[in-house]
């Protein structure tokens, strides 16, 4: 195992873009070759790939091979993600577990070069008895984490463009990537593109742009969960205060008595997730006594950014255009919600109603907790942009 430029030292200069890079110069620097295979594990490492090669159905491209002037060796290039390159049109990247790798080595070659060229590189040795422990490792870890706040040091950390960003962190978070970037991949090329797709519907740049709009557009959380929300929201400005439950309910009945039974129907369980999910935050101490949650935009913008992001890494736009959209949405929500808090609260409810709607409350339970947690992981964090940024 070798280091370049410093990394993994204390006197190096360079200062780390992720938690990813710290811990493997850590490991590096504790001297354990297995160590330093355990944190790729849990990481996912990316290759360059030609997007003409990326984009042939059904074809994988071979691991690419560079040769190490230093060792004169012959190695497999890896990157992790708080190096990888800024987004070009024509070079993409694929992820790949160490597992993979291991599955897929060429047979002549005998190194591994993570970060190749920047200060954060690793040589691993990777002969036979090596990809068997790779092979190990990547079964133990589970692969890369998820429910990780993930910040990349080097991107933006304050101002309009960071606010923007920040709203799709709960996506982020889920997903164990990093929140604050708009670069070469969301989570890989290939994935990228699938996610628009399924379950987005976004097989090209043109629909990708009108789903974009409707998002904006909030048209997308869900019109009779808005109304009951609204409802109630437009009650409590006339009395000066929430109304009760029963008020509530009544105003409910009275504004979609002319609409059809699956309509009133659906109003009443929107009410009624509502309200209980409100009660269960109550009683967990995320939302205040006489909290309440007045809209579901939340959902749609943070959303939102992180489909910019994934039409970024498909190719479907560019860094310029991407940027001015995360901007537009950093508005909207400034427009919305009053600070970080409301807005991540509207958008835990409208994920956990949504789950009971669709599956039932007791499918719901999973989504409430992990909602809740990173709520909590982005208040509480003191790395968490929402304790960062100012709202406004």
């Amino acid at each position: 195992m070798t280091t370049g430029n410093g990394a993994g030292t204390e006197s190096g200069a360079a200062v780390a873009p992720t938690g990813i890079e710290r811990a493997l110069a850590a490991a590096v620097a504790g001297g354990s070759a297995e160590a330093v295979v355990e944190v790729l594990a849990r990481t996912r490492l990316y290759v360059l790939v030609a997007r003409l090669h990326a984009d042939i159905p059904g074809w994988t491209a071979p691991l690419p091979t560079i040769r190490d002037e230093a060792t004169r060796r012959t190695c497999v290039p890896v990157l992790t993600p708080g190096v990888l390159p800024p987004w070009h049109p024509e070079w993409v990247f694929r992820a790949v577990s160490l597992g993979e790798l291991a599955r897929t080595w060429p047979f002549d070659v005998r190194r591994l070069a993570v970060n190749h060229g920047t200060p954060f590189a690793v040589t691993v040795d990777a002969r036979p008895k090596h990809l068997k422990a790779w092979l190990k490792a990547d079964e133990h870890s589970g692969g890369p984490e998820h429910g990780v706040l993930l910040t990349d040091d080097g991107g933006p950390l304050h101002g309009p463009l960071a606010h923007g960003l920040a709203l799709g962190a709960h996506l982020a978070v889920t997903n164990g990537l990093i929140w604050n970037r708009l670069g070469a991949v969301y989570e890989d090329y290939a994935t990228d593109r699938a996610r628009l797709r399924s379950p987005w519907g976004v097989p090209h740049r043109a629909e990708y742009r009108d789903r974009l709009a409707s998002l904006m557009k909030n048209q997308l959380v869900g019109r009779a969960q808005e109304a009951v929300l609204r409802t109630r929201h437009t009650l409590a400005a006339r009395l000066g205060r929430t109304p009760t439950r029963e008020e509530w309910s009544e105003a409910v009945a009275r504004a979609v008595a002319a609409r059809d039974a699956g309509d009133r129907a659906l109003a009443e369980r929107s009410l009624y997730h509502v309200a209980r999910y409100e009660d269960r935050l109550r009683a967990d101490g995320a939302l205040a006594p006489d909290g309440r949650v007045d809209t579901l935009a939340a959902f749609d913008l943070g959303r939102a950014v992180n489909v910019v992001r994934l039409a970024l890494g498909a190719r479907y736009g560019d860094p310029h255009e991407a940027e001015q959209d995360v901007l537009r949405l950093g508005e909207l929500a400034q427009g919305a919600y009053s600070s970080w808090a409301d807005f991540s609260l509207g958008y835990l409810m409208a994920r956990i109603v949504h789950r009971a709607e669709d599956d039932g409350p007791e499918a719901a339970e999973s989504t409430y907790r992990q909602s809740l947690a990173e709520h909590r992981t982005l208040l509480q964090d003191p790395t968490s942009p929402y304790r960062n940024i100012a709202w406004s």
